[in-house]
């Protein structure tokens, strides 16, 4: 199944059933009365998780959820039947945004978590409800209101512990591989892995933790080359990223470059998500000869300023990959420690989690509409260019 982590959507709630004007009328009953029932409330529009959903494809191809509207009142006092309520399934951890105000409305993060995005309208009143002592025979009533309507769109970010950050082909897929039961596709050429994996790592029977593997980014990522930027927003609700080098290119670039051109493009993306826990794991280093590697470690670690902690492993044999899944493992039951017994520092870390999605939805809508505008700019280069073949001046001879 495709993998889809935005979709832009109309909602429109049900419109109130409108009040009923009757009377009561049987036999033998002389002046029965006023009967009319109130109508029915608007069906509502909810959004609920699902942990079995894994994507926002089906709403690429429906655009338009509208809830039904209420029934209007009858007479004998009978109320109009509410609409039916329209239920959107999303995958847990999709953030609702409404469009026209970039209000968040709210981010799903557990299964089951339930929201109305538009409640539908109230009920008419029928002429019942409008009877008094000096008003015995009401012919009024009201119409229902209209329902909410909004466009709002879906954001999906993966759940995970862990984030993977890399160039292409520098063994993310290896390492998610490596230390949990995922199994991303896995090839000698770049770009292998198209969209974002998650993998379970288990230390022990009882400790676990999620890692996430995102296609690989290049230079000039930020200003959309290769793949872009979009998918790093999948790493937004990690608590550690592991910075992945490869320490032996099949190319002519050197890993300290290549290690400074991701921190660049990560930077270029977030700032704040930058400043975030951040591991550089030195990968393939079985490759390296053994008295050139200590030399190309220190290259990376100068060329980074890095200061953090550093693990040399080797993904595809799994030399030191048991050390790093248990040295996160510690580290991640410590920081939840910390967050739980620290109101402040918890406080303190879901504003920078918010920062950083605002950061980083304010970087993809630039580069969407940077996209946007060379298109329209190219597509009026080639009008140009057709009435120019145009203004050729036809002679014909006899």
């Amino acid at each position: 199944m495709k993998f889809v982590d935005e979709a832009t959507i109309a909602v429109e709630a049900g419109k109130g059933g409108k009040g009923c004007v009757s009377f009561r009328r049987e036999k033998y009953i002389a002046k029965g009365g006023p009967d009319g029932g109130d109508g029915g409330f608007g069906g509502n529009v909810w959004v609920v998780a699902d942990e079995n959903v894994n994507t926002l494809i089906d709403y690429r191809f429906v655009r338009r959820y509208k809830a039904e509207n209420g029934q209007q009142g009858m007479g004998s006092d009978m109320t109009g039947r509410k609409g039916e309520d329209v239920t959107l399934v999303v995958p847990v951890g999709t953030t609702v945004i409404d469009v026209d105000t970039d209000e968040v409305l709210v981010d799903l993060k557990t299964a089951g978590e339930k929201f109305m995005v538009a409640e539908g309208g109230a009920r008419g009143i029928g002429n019942t409800r409008f009877k008094s002592s000096t008003n015995r025979a009401p012919r009024q009533s009201t119409p229902g209101k209209e329902g909410e309507s909004r466009n709002i769109k879906f954001e999906l970010k993966v759940l995970a512990d862990v984030g993977l950050l890399g160039l292409p082909n520098a063994g993310k897929s290896t390492l998610i591989r490596s230390v949990s039961s995922a199994k991303p596709k896995v090839a000698d050429y770049p770009f292998t892995t198209m969209i974002p994996n998650l993998g379970v790592v288990r230390v022990d029977a009882l400790r676990s933790f999620v890692m996430a593997d995102i296609p690989g980014l290049i230079e000039g990522a930020s200003e959309g080359a290769g793949l872009g930027i979009r998918f790093l927003k999948h790493l937004v609700r990690t608590r550690v990223l592991l910075h992945v080098v490869d320490m032996f290119p099949f190319d002519e670039s050197t890993p300290a470059n290549n290690a400074l051109a991701i921190a660049n493009e990560l930077e270029a993306f977030s700032p704040t998500l930058a400043q975030r826990e951040r591991w550089l794991v030195l990968n393939k280093m079985d490759m390296v000869p053994a008295d050139e590697q200590q030399a190309r470690v220190d290259s990376v670690i100068e060329a980074l300023n890095w200061e953090g902690p550093v693990y040399q492993i080797s993904a595809i044999s799994g030399e030191g990959t048991k050390q790093l899944a248990s040295d996160l493992m510690v580290w991640l039951e410590e920081r939840r420690e910390q967050l739980a017994n620290d109101p402040e520092l918890a406080e303190e870390d879901e504003e920078q989690r918010a920062q950083v999605e605002e950061e980083a939805r304010e970087r993809i809508e630039m580069l969407s509409n940077k996209r946007r505008k060379d298109k329209l700019a190219k597509a009026e280069d080639d009008d140009d260019e057709d009435d120019d073949d145009h203004d050729v001046e036809l002679v014909y001879t006899p």
